[in-house]
């Protein structure tokens, strides 16, 4: 009941509309939380990268049962060169006791085929930068709908006027996925992705230091002819770069092309006169063309400086241009 006097008071249809208003922002701002990137990409889509593309001649391999790492990697592989399946690779990242593949396993084996396995910064434009520039990319993303289910696909399109990620994922050749849904099981990892590229492409959005450090680990274990190629790739688009001249002189020096190591070196040392690495390189191919007095001209400069790091393979090059000197009777006695 109403006491007596008092008097109904009836809601201002502005102060619902208010409220109405204000838990919608509510909610807008959470769903924003939950999508991040997906809604920043409303006001800032990557410059340069259409709204809809879709690489056409990316190969599909559908999966076995929880081996959706090799059929991914495979599919990668295949797309720039590499005449594989995934049964080969299964061996080389599938662990049956995880039933699944880890990451760095999938790296590696990318480089013992040659290509250089790059890992994308976790960006949603950094993706649609590297499909719209004809890199497929691999993803690994949270499927699982109540429980975490690990799953690498390989993202080789996007309609953004349709919200439309395109994907080869299990045993689906075209799966299509909402933006948001995407980013959703994508963040899970860390917005993990990656592109496996042949020694001479660049990544579209490689950046210097990384590409760099991507072409190192690859040669540890890649064939030599495709080093020398990352390397000359390297130095091609950042010539100032010590890493790519000293690797590229390295793997020319191994295979006997003297000459164009101390060419490489030389031309390096003009743009870094002050690097004890390079100086001591080229003093060591120099000495191994005949031409030891410019060698030991060389590595005595280096030697002068006492506050060296690399003192000791300066002192060892040293003797050993010494030593052959002595052989020839050329050398101080």
């Amino acid at each position: 009941m109403i006491a007596t006097g008092a008097r109904l008071v009836r809601a201002s249809p502005f102060a619902a509309l208010r409220a109405f208003v204000a838990a919608l922002a509510v909610l807008l701002a959470g769903c924003a939380q939950m999508v991040p990137q997906t809604v920043a990409l409303r006001t800032g889509w990557p410059a340069g990268v259409p709204q809809s593309t879709t690489i056409q001649d990316v190969p599909f391999f559908p999966q076995d049962e929880y081996q959706c790492g090799p059929a991914a990697l495979a599919t990668v592989l295949a797309f720039s060169g590499v005449p594989v399946t995934p049964e080969p690779l299964v061996g080389q990242v599938y662990i049956p006791e995880r039933r699944g593949s880890l990451q760095l396993e999938m790296l590696a084996a990318a480089r013992r085929y040659g290509r250089v396995s790059y890992v994308l910064a976790p960006r949603y434009g950094d993706l649609l930068r590297e499909v719209a520039a004809g890199n497929p990319v691999l993803v690994l993303q949270d499927v699982g709908a109540l429980t975490t289910q690990w799953h690498y696909a390989v993202v080789n399109g996007f309609d953004y006027p349709s919200g439309t990620v395109y994907l080869r994922s299990g045993t689906e050749a075209r799966r299509e996925m909402p933006f948001t849904a995407f980013e959703r099981s994508w963040m899970r990892s860390g917005y993990w992705a990656m592109v496996a590229t042949p020694p001479d492409r660049i990544p579209a959005t490689a950046t210097e230091d990384a590409w760099m450090n991507a072409v190192l680990a690859m040669a540890r274990v890649a064939p030599a002819e495709a080093v020398t190629t990352a390397f000359e790739t390297a130095r091609q688009r950042w010539p100032d770069n010590l890493a790519a001249a000293v690797g590229l002189a390295n793997q020319l020096h191994a295979r006997g092309a003297l000459a164009q190591a101390a060419e490489v070196l030389g031309e390096a040392r003009q743009r870094h006169p002050g690097s004890a690495i390079l100086a001591n390189n080229l003093a060591q191919v120099l000495s191994d063309l005949g031409r030891q007095g410019e060698a030991l001209a060389l590595i005595e400069e280096a030697a002068a400086d006492p506050g060296n790091p690399f003192a000791s393979e300066i002192r060892a090059t040293r003797e050993t241009i010494l030593g052959r000197m002595k052989q020839r009777g050329s050398g101080p006695q």
